[in-house]
């Protein structure tokens, strides 16, 4: 049975490549497509084996390394672009237009989705907001290509035979956006790599890639607040420059880490503090992978993956004073590092790789 995976875009090792990563554990045959693929030699090692991706026109545009999304009116007819007439099975990684690539009668399209596409729907209006886009001949244009990409977003579900969420919450997004049910299998954590550690240091950890909707200039300005507490913030971004502006003398600003270093953090912090509403997140099963709780919103996958006043203390609101009121709170209450540990523990690497592959043999058993 020849097979094909399909995936948004290859320029950085994130949550979407780590499922990827793992498919490609499962099986060692797969052929990858691709809008764009600039990885590295060292990301594509790990994420795709070495393996090269096919691409579309997209790759050979000025500029689209440095910013693809620039072109996002040409991705419907870019994901179309690929043949896909020789594969039997055909998985696609999708948070965009992956999902919308090509199929026939004869072939079987199961889609792991991430999320319908978050900038043409749930996140909209944050998005023309955050890129200065509300007015204007840019707006205007801005919103016909939204528009456009609605359209055909919920058309393409057409072509998926067989939906896969990353969570619950996601699931009925998918129900919400294209009336289609969806099965959920937790992506995967390599909580292997992020070893429980009991012992805790006087600081708390905020990191993420510093973009608007992850709301780490809110617990920045949070923290500004409670000048008794450290904070640690760790990550790079548009808003790096803004959270160094804000930031007090109790709050060092990191930047990005390696892989090890970020490790030793959350292992030693004593909470993560995470405002994001996620589709799953997988930075907090990490830090709960080694023994660290987390503070965290009350909404999206979270709900899903910590347990209140167990694993971690939630708040309800993207607002400074809920997560004051959230950290004095989590100082009231002890916690188990082995308990929040064994949480992490539902989540693994093996039993997204195991769980996937049986949902994909029973699919494919009749082909």
């Amino acid at each position: 049975m020849k097979k094909a995976l399909v995936h948004d875009w290859f320029y950085t090792n994130g949550g979407a490549e780590k499922v990827v990563h793992s498919i490609a554990n499962i099986w060692d045959d797969l052929e990858y497509h691709s809008l764009i693929d600039f990885l590295d030699d060292k990301d594509r090692a790990f994420i795709l084996n070495g393996k090269k991706v096919k691409t579309s026109f997209i790759q050979n545009l000025p500029t689209a390394k440095s910013n693809h999304r620039k072109f996002l009116e040409f991705f419907p007819k870019a994901i179309e672009s690929f043949n896909l007439n020789e594969f039997d099975l055909v998985i696609s990684s999708s948070s965009s237009v992956a999902k919308g690539v090509l199929t026939n009668q004869n072939q079987l399209h199961i889609c792991y989705c991430h999320s319908p596409m978050r900038y043409a729907w749930n996140l909209y209006h944050e998005y023309l907001e955050d890129k200065n886009l509300t007015t204007g001949l840019k707006g205007w244009y801005a919103k016909r290509v939204l528009h456009k990409l609605r359209t055909w977003d919920v058309i393409s579900t057409n072509r998926v035979d067989h939906f896969v969420a990353n969570s619950n919450y996601i699931a009925q997004r998918i129900k919400k956006i294209y009336n289609r049910e969806a099965t959920v299998i937790y992506p995967p954590v390599d909580i292997q790599n992020f070893p429980l550690e009991e012992n805790k240091e006087d600081y708390y950890v905020a990191a993420s890639r510093l973009v608007s909707y992850k709301k780490i200039a809110l617990i920045v300005e949070a923290f500004n607040r409670m000048p008794n507490k450290k904070l640690k913030v760790i990550g790079e971004g548009p808003e790096m420059s803004q959270i160094l502006k804000i930031a007090k003398s109790n709050i060092a600003v990191l930047g990005r880490k390696n892989q090890d270093e970020m490790v030793k953090i959350l292992q030693k912090a004593k909470a993560l503090v995470f405002a994001a509403d996620e589709d799953f997140g997988i930075l907090p099963v990490e830090a709960q992978s080694c023994g660290t709780p987390v503070i965290a919103l009350n909404k999206g996958g979270l709900k899903e993956t910590v347990i209140n006043n167990e694993t971690g203390v939630f708040f309800q609101k993207q607002e400074i004073i809920d997560i004051i009121e959230a950290v004095n709170k989590f100082e009231k209450l002890k916690f188990d590092a082995k308990v929040i540990r064994r949480n992490a523990e539902r989540f693994s690497k093996e039993r997204f790789e195991r769980e996937f592959k049986e949902f994909v043999e029973q699919k494919t058993k009749n082909l």
